[in-house]
């Protein structure tokens, strides 16, 4: 911002500089790069919602690291983050994201989303802007989508976590994680994956029955889809899936959850990010995510869609536990890593 630039030269000339090194030393202030104002506006409004409804959604949610890497097209920004490493020039402090701001030359996709130790061995948020996204997401539903990455901060926080991934015995010697995006799981056998494709299909009858009379018989059909499945698989298969769904699943979750609960709360937005252009509710949005994972679940297939099928499957389950055991996200992180020991004994 220019006041920033007159305030330096102001100081400097106070402090003896020569003119000309004033000149500078503003020169190089107003250099410096910015986070891009609907970007910043963006980012507060995910900490602001955050910091209403987190913990009302997963207990201790609130505690789990926060630091995101914005990721533009010739500039990465770096917020919340405690230690950054000496790839990052330091920017000023920015009081609408609570943070002091960083930045690099840009090293991510533009389109990135992930959430990974990213710089200094710290879990970060690493997302491009929502205008990159594939598709391209509205501000809330990229809103939504950095509280989904943050739920994997939580999840990776809780005590153990690491060991109990290394316990599972699927990485094969892979040591970069790498493994839970290429496991080799059998997606293309015409037996498993019909099997899938059922149990998703049941998946989006048991959901759409909820609350009547037609729901207890379609719930038991989808619980029976699922035995059948899981004892199609080897145990390696079984149990990577499992955590595919309890992760990335239950993650897609939680953007609902986040959103209707923000909704129900009455959570009211930021008069600056209710003026930006593609502003949309959160009730909305809870609508539009929630209708994604039954039309999902409805046409999938799990061949084409490979990995990508965990994400709606893996909602349509923690829906499916909303109803048949209102309580479970209390006992989520202690069934590591499987959604199974969730649902009621009923085989």
């Amino acid at each position: 911002m220019r006041w920033v630039g007159i305030w330096i030269a102001t100081a400097a000339l106070a402090g003896g500089m020569r003119p000309h090194e004033a000149r500078a030393a503003a020169a190089a202030a107003d250099s410096t790069p910015r986070i891009p104002e609907r970007d910043r506006i963006r980012l507060a409004e995910a900490f602001r919602v955050a910091a209403a409804v987190q913990d009302e959604v997963w207990p201790q949610w609130s505690t789990a690291p926060f630091a995101v890497l914005l990721v533009t097209p010739e500039v990465e920004f770096l917020v919340r983050h405690p230690s950054p490493d000496r790839s990052f020039a330091p920017a000023a402090y920015d009081s609408l994201l609570g943070s002091r701001v960083y930045w690099r030359r840009r090293v991510f996709p533009a389109a990135f989303q992930a959430t990974f130790p990213a710089v200094g061995g710290v879990s970060t948020i690493v997302i491009g802007q929502a205008e990159n996204a594939r598709p391209q997401q509205n501000s809330t539903r990229w809103v939504l989508t950095v509280l989904h990455e943050h739920f994997h901060q939580w999840q990776e926080s809780r005590p153990g976590y690491i060991e109990a991934v290394n316990g599972l015995e699927l990485a094969r010697g892979d040591s970069t994680g790498m493994w839970m995006l290429d496991f080799p799981f059998p997606y293309a056998d015409s037996t498993i994956s019909r099997s899938f494709d059922e149990w998703c299909r049941l998946s989006a009858a048991a959901l759409r029955a909820r609350g009547g009379a037609d729901f207890a018989p379609a719930f038991r059909r989808w619980d029976e889809a699922r035995v059948r499945l899981q004892r199609r698989l080897a145990p390696d298969d079984g149990r990577y899936v499992a955590f595919q769904l309890w992760k990335e699943g239950v993650a897609r979750y939680t953007e609902y959850r986040l959103a209707r609960v923000a909704a129900a709360n009455e959570y009211r937005p930021s008069p600056q990010y209710r003026s930006l252009a593609d502003y949309t509710s959160f009730e909305v949005e809870a609508d539009r995510v929630l209708d994604q994972i039954v039309n999902e679940q409805a046409s999938l297939r799990l061949s084409e869609w490979r990995r990508v099928a965990v994400y709606s499957t893996g909602a349509a389950e923690a829906l499916l536990l909303d109803v048949v055991r209102p309580n479970w996200r209390e006992d989520y992180t202690r069934e590591r890593f499987s959604l199974d020991g969730l649902f009621p004994a009923s085989r």
